[in-house]
């Protein structure tokens, strides 16, 4: 046994030095032979050099062996020599059986571009397996009418190499009856017959026993033995005759179990026990008893096991007939195994690029799917397709391969994953079929901005508003996915009445709700818009903004300002009402704004305390002051008016005022206004003022009074003097007070005709301006020199006689 291993290193060794590397290359193909029970790692040849390769760019290019079905890998590929290596022990009688020609078939793959490569490996055989007969004792029964030359058939040693390695020769140990005849086989094979050279005589000899070598040829040499007992019987002189050499039938692959293959027929002219025949399978048809089944009397055939036409598409059945006395001869069946479509096409993904980017372009390659099937001819040739709804198209490569692409735009907003369903379809008849699921998930690419839900937003805030609190918030979209979907607020810098943005408003980054930074003031500031913008985190990031228009809301924060009179006092002011009024006669005016808007600053004017509280009304909207009645004389000459100013918020603010009216005709019978003042230490300036005033006051209104009596007589018609006499000082109205959006109480213009009571001493000098702006200048004060008053009474006293005209005409 060690020597028997030793020879069988040794031999290894040598065949390795001398294996034949590239036998033929052509059109992409390359072909080794190599011997078999090499050690793993060993080399077979470098396929890179051989296909003219990059050996740099085979790990980049994922060079692999590919096999078909689930057969075991042989081989393999050394990616940083290109060699082809032995990866499993190769055992070639285990491979391929007696088949004289054992060769492996593989692909070798590579990507980028996809390339192909047929490698065809053939194992040689070494002489690693020693000839072997089935049994230890071959018995013959000779009877002794046997004539010379008589043959007898031999059992043939089961070698399973092939080749020179299988068994070559017989040898036959010395004898004195019998010798050897080695003959070859219709099928290739050696077999022996002893040939009877003497005659045997059982008398003198009733056995005889014999030594048979089995020799194969190779180096060095192999041989098994076993012993031939011949039984010396009486003369059985006729040996089993078939009836045919051969039986040739074709037989469909996958038939079932105990279908009858053929029957085969020997007839021996003996009688008896002699010419009884038994068949059976010789010891080489050894392995097909697990896939057929003699029937030792009938000689019917039948299938025992499964038969596969893509395992073996023909066998060759050696069948013995021998009679009762051990007469034998043979004859050969040849089963021909047609294929039938009895193999459903696999579908292999060779490669998948998962996820997808959303912005590939169409025709893009995601994946390499590899078809295989099993059966022969059009049974094997496959169809491979898809479903029609899925963007993606199989493009046919290389043989069996097809490129799963891309057929059109992917948004992973519409639709983030597919599952695609790959059908192969055979050529068969009936056709096979077989599918495959593939699952392609698509990569988020920032293509999406972010999408306000609104196109612009409106927030009110109440003035005096609490700083850092939130008036209102904005919300934006953004499909995209993690980063590329995740929404920043932030408000885009710009200046508010010459202040940033950042000092009126501030917007929470995650929330987008915004907040007052500080209190606002709507007699400051009514309205304003701020762009708030919304920007991802994608690379890069994607934005888009919105206009948010913030409106102040109006508080009922200003009390009533009065214009006309002082309301403090400081300015002593005296009406003078004409003796002869009559009722609904227009006497003053109390003049008040509100510097808020709307309903707050709708003001209403009341008396609440008067010197003669029937005497005298005011307008609650108009803060006109009228005589309720004719005046009398029993009327008390001095009266104290205060008048309340109250604006229509909730709640409701107010401010007072005092009026102080003399009803006479002339200034010398007035007594002193200063007796009518709360403030008894009026500065003596205002008191010479006064008089000085009066004293202008009262020529220009003899003057007007002329003029008017001169009208009056013309038309023949008496009119009072004093109807409607009313002057409001243009010193008590405020600089440059404006009405703000007609919400306040100088709504429209107010025009007065112009008269001075006679014999004013002490009261105020009025000037009459007419005012038909909404802004009110604050050059208009007491300090105007005497000639200016005498222009401004004079054009208004004109004004007047050009209305009374009117009215008379």
């Amino acid at each position: 046994m060690n020597n028997n291993w030793m020879l069988l290193v040794s031999f290894s060794l040598r065949a390795f030095l001398f294996a034949s590397i590239v036998l033929h290359t052509a059109n992409g193909d390359v072909s080794y032979s190599f011997p078999e029970e090499m050690k793993r790692g060993s080399v077979i040849g470098n396929i890179a050099k051989d296909l003219g390769l990059d050996v740099n760019r085979l790990s980049y290019r994922k060079a692999r062996i590919d096999i078909e079905g689930n057969r075991k890998r042989y081989c393999d590929i050394n990616l940083n020599t290109g060699e082809l290596i032995v990866a499993e022990r190769i055992d070639r009688e285990s491979l391929c059986g007696k088949k004289a020609l054992c060769v492996i078939k593989q692909e070798l793959i590579l990507e980028n571009p996809l390339e192909s490569h047929r490698i065809n490996v053939n194992v040689q055989d070494v002489n690693d397996n020693t000839p072997i007969f089935k049994k230890d004792i071959i018995k013959f029964e000779i009877r002794e009418s046997a004539v010379k030359g008589a043959r007898f058939l031999l059992e043939e040693a089961h070698d399973a190499d092939i080749g020179t390695n299988s068994v070559q020769t017989y040898n036959l140990g010395q004898n004195k009856y019998f010798e050897l005849a080695v003959a070859a086989k219709t099928i290739g094979k050696l077999y022996g017959e002893l040939v009877l050279y003497k005659e045997l005589d059982r008398e003198q000899q009733q056995e005889v026993t014999l030594i048979l070598t089995a020799v194969d040829g190779g180096t060095p040499p192999r041989s098994g033995t076993v012993a031939i007992h011949v039984t010396v019987l009486d003369a059985n002189d006729n040996a089993p005759v078939f009836s045919q050499a051969v039986y040739k039938v074709s037989l469909p692959e996958n038939s079932p179990l105990d279908t009858v293959v053929v029957t085969v027929s020997a007839t021996d002219a003996d009688e008896g026990q002699n010419g009884e025949v038994m068949y059976e399978l010789s010891h080489a048809m050894e392995g097909f008893k697990q896939l057929f089944y003699l029937d030792r009397k009938t000689g019917v055939i039948s299938i025992k096991g499964p038969i596969d036409f893509e395992e073996e598409t023909t066998f060759n059945l050696r069948i013995i007939a021998k009679d009762g006395s051990g007469q034998t001869s043979y004859s050969n069946v040849v089963i021909n195994v047609s294929d039938i479509n009895d193999n459903d096409p696999i579908i292999i993904v060779k490669s998948l690029n998962s996820p997808i980017p959303e912005n590939v372009l169409p025709g893009t390659e995601v994946g390499i799917i590899n078809v295989q099937d099993r059966d022969s001819e059009n049974n094997g040739q496959v169809r491979c397709s898809i479903q029609q709804n899925v963007p993606f198209k199989l493009v046919p490569s290389i043989k069996n391969y097809f490129s799963l692409v891309t057929t059109g735009e992917l948004d992973r907003e519409l639709l983030s994953d597919y599952n695609i369903t790959i059908t192969a379809t055979d050529e068969g008849s009936p056709p096979l079929s077989s599918t495959k699921n593939i699952h392609l998930t698509v990569a988020d690419v920032n293509d999406n901005p972010p999408v306000f839900q609104e196109q612009s937003y409106r927030a009110h805030v109440q003035e005096n508003n609490k700083p850092g609190s939130s008036i209102c918030s904005v919300s934006a979209t953004d499909p995209d996915w993690r980063q590329n979907g995740t929404v920043v607020y932030s408000l885009l810098s710009s200046d508010l009445s010459g202040a940033p943005v950042s000092s009126f408003l501030s917007i929470n980054g995650d929330t987008g709700v915004i907040h007052a930074v500080r209190s606002f003031d709507y007699e400051q500031l009514k309205s304003f818009k701020v762009l708030v913008l919304a920007r991802d985190n994608g690379s890069p990031p994607l934005s888009s903004n919105v206009t948010v228009s913030v409106f102040i809301t109006d508080e009922n924060d200003n009390s009533p300002q009065i214009l006309y009179p002082s309301p403090e006092g400081n300015s002593f002011m005296t009406e003078m009402v004409p003796k002869a009024a009559q009722a609904r006669s227009l006497v003053s005016k109390v003049i008040a704004v509100d510097a808020d808007s709307g309903q707050n600053a709708w003001l209403s004017y009341h008396i609440i305390k008067a010197t003669d509280p029937g005497l005298f009304t005011i307008g609650v909207h108009s803060g006109e002051i009228r005589t309720q009645r004719d005046i009398s004389e029993s009327d008390n000459m001095k009266q104290n008016l205060i008048v309340s100013v109250r604006d229509n918020g909730q709640p409701s603010l107010s401010a007072t005022c005092a009026l102080y009216l003399l009803i006479s005709d002339n200034l010398a019978e007035v007594p002193e206004l200063k007796d009518m003042s709360r403030d008894e230490s009026s500065s003596k300036l205002t008191f010479y003022l006064i008089i000085a005033l009066v004293s202008v006051s009262t020529f220009f209104l003899t003057f007007i009074i002329i003029i008017l009596a001169v009208r009056f007589c013309r038309r023949r018609k008496p009119r009072l003097l004093f109807d409607g006499a009313v002057a409001i000082p243009s010193a008590y109205l405020p600089p440059n007070y404006a009405d703000v959006e007609g919400a306040g109480t100088l709504r429209s213009t107010y025009n007065y005709d112009a008269y001075l009571t006679t014999g004013s001493r002490t009261s105020d000098f009025k000037f009459v301006r007419s005012y038909n702006e909404d802004t009110l200048t604050a050059d208009l004060t007491l300090k105007k020199s005497a000639v200016d008053d005498l222009e401004v009474l004079d054009a208004e006293a004109m004004r007047d006689i050009t209305s009374e005209n009117k009215v008379l005409n």
